[in-house]
Order: structure tokens, then C-alpha cells, then sequence
């Protein structure tokens, strides 16, 4: 942290935007804050190289022909690889996935390489996955059930340096027929949950953040209005 400030990178918001995941930074800066944590957002766009200095990173969903700014922007300013080589928390929400991947395939049919920080690669399956997905962690730290909306084609299949965040309860999640829903490798998080999915799921925005801080517990946040939230969410089948 600078001067005891968390910095949270909002890694392409111009290009990685689609679907409002944006938020998984608001809520990040919110639970410190509240906390009585100094907190800030750091806009990183592509009229900005990528800082490698950051205490946590998040990148959100996009389309096709955003995904090839995003791939080529990361490519060119590879702070957020060399951050992640240090530890630093990085979620990343659906075709973020897939920009981070070794490769992606179009919807028209090409492959595009990644920039390879998750061993993973992703093609377009038959039928889009879209609606509600509720998954049980699978990595230490979390335990409660998580829940998200996905609304992608892709189908990505885990490498052997890549391991399941999550298995499916009820959803489609990595849609390649293994029953695991996103990506952890080191220190990324991948997942196929908006929502955004940091409001869904308050145990996960908090494990990103103890591991930013480097401690091993935070003061508990009453938020009667998140645990309502939840108990919906988590009640679709």
C-alpha cells in the first residue's frame, strides 16, 4: 500500500465493461472504507500503461472486438502480469477469463492467443449459457455458497497449471461439461459471476482483500441488506 492507502486497479473499464462488473471495485473500496481503510480506485484505460504497484486488480466482461483491445493492451503493458507474479489479488469476471488464457476462440472461428497468465483456453459452444449460477467454492478461505449470473458462449477448459474455483450447483458455469464453474491460479480468480459478483458474494470481496492487506482476518460488516440479497439469490433454482 502507498501512504496506507489501498489502490484498487479497474483494469480496462472502457473496453471491459459490458456488463457493469465495474462494480466489484466499488464494493472493494466500500468494505474498507467502512472498515476505516483509506481506499481509492485507479481507472488503468487504454490511454494507460498498466501498473504493475497496485494492491488488488479487477477486470470485467466484454465482446468479441473488446477482448482483442483488451488482449493487445495487456500484452504491450504487462503490469498486471508482473503484479500478479508478486501476489497481487486479481479478479477476473467472464471474457476476462479468456483475455488472461493462453487462447480464445471467436464467434466467427479464429483464435486469438492471451496473454497466458491462466492456463486455460476457451471455444465457443453450441448454446449460450445465460441466467442464474450458484456454485460451493472449492479454494480455502471461502465456504459459503456463491451466486452470480453468467451470460456467456464460451466454454473454457481448466490446463494442468489452472485448478475449478467452483463447483456448479445449479448453472452451467465453465461449460465445457466438468462440473467446475471459473479459474484460480496463483494469485487470479477467474469466474463466470456478474452481479457484480463482489455484491453477491461478501466472503469472496473479503477474501480479496485480506489477501491485498496481507492479514489474516477483517472486522465483520453487519449489512443486513447484502444477507437479504444473498437469501434471494441463492433461493432461484
Amino acid at each position: 500500500m502507498s501512504d496506507s492507502t489501498v489502490r484498487i486497479g479497474l483494469v480496462l473499464p472502457d473496453v471491459m465493461g459490458t456488463y457493469g462488473d465495474g462494480g466489484n471495485a466499488l464494493i472493494l473500496r466500500q468494505r474498507l472504507r467502512m472498515r476505516g481503510y483509506d481506499a481509492e480506485i485507479i481507472d488503468i484505460t487504454l490511454n494507460d500503461p498498466v501498473p504493475d504497484s497496485l494492491d488488488v486488480y479487477t477486470l470485467g466482461g466484454a465482446e468479441d472486438s473488446a477482448q482483442r483491445l483488451a488482449t493487445r493492451h495487456l500484452t504491450k503493458y504487462p503490469g498486471l502480469q508482473r503484479a500478479a507474479e508478486r501476489g497481487a489479488p486479481v479478479l477476473a469476471i467472464c471474457a476476462a477469463i479468456q483475455v488472461l488464457g493462453n487462447w480464445y476462440e471467436t464467434s466467427s472461428g479464429e483464435r486469438v492467443d492471451g496473454v497466458s497468465m491462466l492456463d486455460v483456453t476457451t471455444s465457443p459452444q453450441e448454446k449460450r449459457s445465460i441466467g442464474e449460477v450458484i456454485t460451493k467454492p472449492l479454494i480455502d478461505g471461502l465456504s459459503a455458497p456463491l451466486s452470480g449470473f453468467e451470460n456467456h458462449r464460451g466454454g473454457t477448459t481448466l490446463g494442468t497449471a489452472a485448478s475449478g474455483f467452483a463447483r456448479v450447483t445449479h448453472g452451467v458455469g465453465n461449460g465445457v461439461g466438468d462440473g467446475l464453474e471459473g479459474v484460480v491460479q496463483g494469485s487470479v480468480i477467474g469466474t463466470y459471476m456478474h452481479g457484480p459478483a463482489l455484491a453477491r458474494n461478501p466472503e469472496l470481496a473479503d477474501l480479496l482483500l485480506k489477501r491485498a492487506l496481507g492479514v489474516d482476518e477483517l472486522a465483520p460488516l453487519h449489512l443486513p441488506e447484502v444477507d437479504q440479497l444473498r437469501k434471494e439469490r441463492l433461493s432461484v433454482r
